[in-house]
């Protein structure tokens, strides 16, 4: 203290500092209440939206071609071979975050949603309650013609019943922050030309061709792990780490390709990480490797993306 402050000045600035403090974590408690708040009742409610209803077959090949769609789409990567789910994020801060059990068995959600309530989950991201569906890539899901839809639906509404609860979203306070506010407006329901969806027809399997390439990166995901312009998911932390494959045809022949979307096998000796599910790739005909090798060499070459 300098030595002509009066006491009775320094126990004024003292106070006057710890009233501003008290103040601060005041503001800051209000703030966060709000963005809380805020993020529950955005992500507890979707914006409403006009789905694109299919109608849906019967027939056994039909539920064939579903099963095989629930492959290559990544349904049974992320909810398990059998559909029974599994927690998808659990860890503080952010909270529980299941990939819920997609049958109907106990837990499961096949005994409730309809086949309008299906195709607004995967293509619009809106759950049979209304919340608004996160951490699932349906804005390319929103490129499945309906033709495959009515298959892939046909398929989950009749799969074996699986009995696994496991329970419902269940966010903190900054999961709630952080999905439903800052990361808001990058969730399919608010990404998505709703209008459009359904406008696609699926481009033929007669030959293959880039426009059949195109349709599969978009219902496989690809862009989930490889970024939506193919040149490599460069370190995000809301993706897992996909190579540049703009430049595949550099490094790779449609032969190496092809070898390692069947059997995981690299060129180079390696295997393909399991975060990609090349497993179930290999239910891919060969016209549609080739239609996805015409596509991905078809692309200008890119640098890769930074993070």
């Amino acid at each position: 203290m300098d030595q002509n402050t009066h006491p009775s000045t320094a126990r004024k600035v003292a106070k006057l500092l710890l009233y501003g403090g008290i103040s601060l974590v005041v503001i800051f408690g209000i703030a966060a209440a709000a963005l809380y708040s805020l993020g529950r009742s955005r992500l507890a409610t979707a914006p409403a939206v006009a789905g694109a209803p299919v109608e849906i077959p019967t027939d056994p090949e039909a539920i064939t071609r579903g099963e095989r769609l629930a492959k290559i789409s990544g349904c049974k990567s992320c909810h398990m071979g059998d559909l029974s789910g599994v927690p998808f994020i659990d860890e503080a801060p952010i909270g529980y975050v299941p990939a819920p059990n997609l049958t109907s068995g106990a837990g499961g959600v096949g005994n409730s949603y309809t086949a309008e309530a299906w195709e607004l989950a995967i293509r619009h991201g809106v759950a049979a309650d209304g919340r608004v569906i996160t951490a699932m890539p349906v804005d390319h899901y929103a490129h499945y013609a309906d033709s495959d839809l009515a298959d892939l639906i046909a398929y989950l509404q009749q799969a074996p019943a699986v009995d696994n609860d496991l329970g419902t979203r269940q966010l903190m306070l900054p999961g709630n922050i952080i999905f439903g506010v800052f990361a808001y407006s990058s969730w399919g329901v608010n990404t998505i030309d709703h209008a459009m969806v359904g406008s696609q027809d699926r481009p033929t399997d007669a030959a293959p061709s880039v426009e059949l390439g195109e349709y599969l990166v978009g219902i496989a995901s690809c862009a989930s792990c490889h970024a939506e312009n193919m040149a490599g998911n460069a370190g995000q932390l809301d993706a897992p780490l996909g190579p540049n494959l703009t430049t595949l045809s550099q490094s790779w022949t449609a032969e190496e390709f092809s070898t390692a979307l069947r059997t995981g096998q690299t060129p180079q000796g390696t295997v393909l990480s399991n975060e990609m599910p090349w497993a179930y790739y290999t239910n891919l005909t060969d016209t549609e490797i080739e239609s996805l090798w015409l596509y991905m060499t078809a692309l200008d070459p890119l640098a890769d993306n930074q993070p």
